[in-house]
């Protein structure tokens, strides 16, 4: 996914699917035809490890199967299909952070976020990239690798994708260890600093979960 802890590999943009059919029918359906798609490079299939989370806001529809395709960037997305929410996003300027732990990605964190106002968008990219972002890649969370920050091809909603790469295929208890870690390193919730680093004026949060690989092919 991404850029892969493996090949160090970079990936001008990503095109995610959401759907909730299942992960053999959509490998053998759907990731087939996508892979014909001019400018998609790979695709890998994911199963939500946290469905209907309940610790985090959440404004897009819940669903249990993500598609992950890597774009180039003469991409354009395809027709939409039957119960497929998708979205196009391409790297920001801004390089990832975190380390490569020559391990391959079997786990991720999607985290999809928007400006409260369209004049937020650079104060809440600087936010997530100079603070929030750092602190997490800091911590050294066990099972996190890069994290990567993208923005959505249309400029809409959802604005920014922070895509968190795992090497590890149970992602939701290396995700539920990062805020010990990060409290451990910048205070307590409550302090300044927590405050400032878990959230800011401009944040809206459209959905944030953890996934494991099911399944990678190439074109």
């Amino acid at each position: 996914a991404t850029r892969r802890n493996v090949e160090d590999r970079m990936t001008p943009g990503l095109y995610l699917e959401m759907t909730d059919v299942a992960g053999g029918e959509y490998a053998a359906t759907r990731v087939t035809e996508l892979l014909r798609v001019p400018g998609v490079e790979r695709a890998t299939w994911w199963q939500n490890a946290c469905r209907d989370r309940t610790d985090l806001p959440r404004r897009l529809p819940e669903f249990g199967l993500l598609g992950v395709y890597e774009v180039g960037d003469g991409f354009v997305a395809p027709a939409p299909a039957d119960g497929v929410a998708r979205h196009h996003f391409r790297r920001t300027p801004r390089p990832g952070q975190g380390s490569l732990t020559g391990k391959p990605t079997l786990g991720i964190m999607l985290v999809l976020i928007s400006p409260r106002h369209p004049d937020q968008a650079q104060a809440l990219r600087d936010w997530a990239d100079f603070v929030h972002i750092r602190h997490i890649a800091e911590a050294g969370v066990p099972g996190f690798s890069m994290i990567t920050p993208y923005e959505n091809a249309t400029g809409g909603d959802p604005r920014f994708l922070h895509f968190y790469e795992m090497d590890t295929d149970d992602p939701e208890p290396a995700f539920r260890a990062m805020t010990p870690l990060v409290s451990g390193r910048i205070g307590r919730p409550g302090t300044p600093e927590w405050d400032a680093w878990a959230n800011t004026p401009a944040l809206r949060i459209m959905y944030v979960n953890t996934f494991r690989r099911l399944g990678e092919r190439s074109a």
